[in-house]
């Protein structure tokens, strides 16, 4: 039985989380945190991510006794509060699956600190359909070769704060290692204005936002004659929970080190 802690259990995707250990005969959800002073502590997680019953785990905002019994945390919160997680599983040597994006050069120094002491699995994206399409992206682009112009488009919902996307941009360092780019000169943030024509380089990366679409990816590779297009929909975000919960498990045991979810689906690009 995994004992997980959910991080940022108030939220949607912390819900979403909770919701699917519900089901998981294989784990038990031993705490649920966010951050102090949110309007939710103390209610139940079970109740707060609309599951007919109470779970008897309330939410908290303290970190050590959370972290008490867990095996590993599961994190999507903040870049702020994932510090502090951070700090608080090192310490412990609790094992973390992180998905929180948007993070910061700080942030990610305290994965890399933490990673030396506690196994972390670190993806932008947990869908198993994601992480698929990166592979399939990869050898798309070294199948094809260099006549072929890669543009990558994503939508999300209005509320989204970052862009482009976390998932976006790991598919934009996918598909430029594949091509020999380096993405942070390669990357052309969508086009206004007299731009000129198009360098065959250029990795044109377009984020589109509006309505509640949880995620859409496409990869456009477009060459002479013809094009080839691969695109992931997410409908809902219990694929990525579930994803998240499946590296959850995957990770207890591990050695401490930072790993991919191709790692925990045993996919491989090379």
């Amino acid at each position: 039985m995994t004992r997980i802690a959910v991080h940022g259990a108030a939220g949607r995707m912390g819900r979403n989380i909770v919701s699917v250990l519900a089901e998981d005969k294989a784990a038990t959800l031993v705490s649920a945190i966010d951050r102090a002073g949110h309007a939710t502590l103390g209610q139940d997680a079970g109740v707060l991510a609309g599951l007919p019953e109470p779970l008897g785990v309330a939410l908290t905002a303290v970190l050590p006794a959370a972290l008490e019994h867990a095996e590993v945390a599961i994190d999507f919160s903040s870049p702020e509060a994932a510090r502090a997680l951070f700090k608080a599983c090192a310490e412990r040597r609790v094992g973390v699956v992180v998905g929180t994006t948007g993070l910061d050069a700080t942030t990610r120094a305290a994965i890399d600190s933490l990673a030396k002491v506690s196994p972390v699995v670190l993806a932008p994206n947990f869908s198993v359909g994601v992480n698929v399409l990166w592979a399939l992206a990869a050898q798309a682009v070294r199948l094809l070769g260099p006549e072929y112009d890669i543009e990558i488009v994503e939508m999300h919902h209005h509320h989204k704060v970052d862009a482009p996307s976390g998932t976006a941009v790991r598919l934009t360092e996918v598909v430029a290692q594949a091509r020999g780019l380096d993405p942070a000169r390669a990357v052309v943030a969508g086009r206004h204005g007299q731009v000129g024509a198009r360098r065959p380089d250029e990795i044109g990366v377009h984020a589109l936002r509006g309505g509640d679409v949880v995620g859409d990816h496409t990869l456009i590779l477009a060459g002479p004659g013809e094009r080839v297009e691969l695109t992931h929909r997410a409908h809902t975000r219990e694929i990525f929970a579930r994803g998240a919960v499946r590296a959850a498990h995957w990770v207890c045991g591990r050695a401490p080190g930072l790993y991919e979810m191709a790692d925990v689906l045993g996919i491989t690009t090379s």
